[in-house]
């Protein structure tokens, strides 16, 4: 018979992710610290990281924060190199208080709620579609805040221009203003309050153009790889290309990791949550999960009450039992993230093509 002595070590493994370098403490099957770690960022320091933990044994499961931010790089490699990783929440603050804070206390942490079975959640695999959709939508959000910032500094131009000049642009609605703007020649070189604003008006509504052809691009881009990773979820009624990048989004290229419907729902913010004590029974509003899920379910909920026969109908019925919209809407919303988790289970996987960077 085999002593505790002659068995494997089996590792766990804790990462406190950040810019630069990391943090790993390692712990064996019965808790005890072996070491601690600093390595880069890098695939070299990832590599670093397993020959480290090699020496003391066989690396079980690694349990680190961020793995969808700064630690992203390193969740690909260990899961790309057979490991098992799981995201762990950061500790509440009575820990904290408790334990102090430095970076090796968190990645400790980070081990132990992996070897207490607190941490259950898989993080996203960040290696097809889905996250090349991620990547467009960061694009256009910033090109449409900065779209929206110069037509709002060239209405601004407008209101404080030359009368001569305002006057003849004053009522042209953005679209005919950048038109009409983007035409003048107010020259090379203005020397007159009036040219010199013509000259940034112009500036202005040529960034504007410029920014809309970029959407535009963006946009097409989207519609492809939105089409390609989810027709099942773009087949939902009114599910369009945002509300469904969106879901995917929150999802992952790997939905497969949600236990349940219920999962999901939780992952979007519309499960509610239990709040009872005593004789009182009842559930609040769930206010966290992915706000922009929360916000595409919403906006879905929203357009199915204005034109669709069957929620309508749903609709009256509750108004009926005495349920307001606000209720009637969250309602509709948790229905919907049932009916939009059943379509992602239909999302085609494609990993991205593992490529070797100089």
């Amino acid at each position: 018979m085999a002593t505790a002595e002659s068995a494997e070590v089996l590792i766990t493994l804790g990462v406190d992710t950040h810019q630069d370098q990391h943090v790993a403490v390692a712990l064996d099957q019965f808790g005890r610290r072996l070491g601690v770690l600093m390595f880069p960022t890098t695939p070299a320091g990832h590599g670093q990281l397993e020959t480290w933990v090699r020496g003391f044994g066989s690396l079980r499961q690694v349990g680190m924060e961020g793995t969808s931010s700064l630690g992203a790089g390193l969740a690909r490699w260990l899961r790309s190199h057979g490991h098992s990783v799981l995201e762990v929440s950061r500790p509440d603050r009575q820990t904290r208080r408790r334990a102090g804070k430095s970076d090796p206390v968190d990645a400790e942490a980070a081990a132990r709620a992996v070897q207490a079975g607190t941490a259950l959640g898989s993080p996203k695999s960040g290696d097809g579609r889905v996250e090349m959709i991620r990547a467009l939508r960061v694009a256009r959000r910033s090109a449409v805040k900065a779209r929206t910032q110069a037509a709002n500094q060239l209405h601004a131009l407008v209101v404080t221009a030359p009368d001569e000049l305002r006057s003849t642009v004053r009522r042209l609605g953005i679209a005919a203003l950048v038109a009409t703007v983007s035409q003048w020649r107010p020259g090379t070189c203005p020397d007159t309050p009036l040219a010199t604003t013509r000259f940034a008006m112009k500036s202005i509504a040529l960034r504007y153009k410029q920014l809309s052809a970029e959407i535009l691009t963006l946009d097409l881009q989207l519609d492809r790889l939105v089409t390609e990773a989810a027709p099942s979820l773009l087949a939902l009624k009114g599910v369009g290309t945002e509300i469904a990048a969106s879901l995917l989004i929150a999802a992952g290229d790997n939905p497969e990791r949600l236990r349940g419907e219920a999962a999901f729902a939780h992952l979007c913010g519309v499960a509610p949550i239990p709040a009872s004590s005593g004789r009182t029974n009842r559930h609040r509003l769930n206010r966290g999960g992915n706000r922009e899920a929360n916000c595409a379910l919403y906006l879905l909920a929203i357009n199915r009450m204005a034109w669709e026969v069957r929620t309508r109908e749903y609709v009256a019925r509750r108004t009926a039992a005495g349920k307001t919209k606000t209720e009637i809407i969250r309602c509709l919303k948790r229905h919907i993230a049932r009916e939009v988790y059943r379509a992602l289970q239909d999302v085609p996987s494609m990993p991205i093509p593992a490529t070797n960077v100089a």
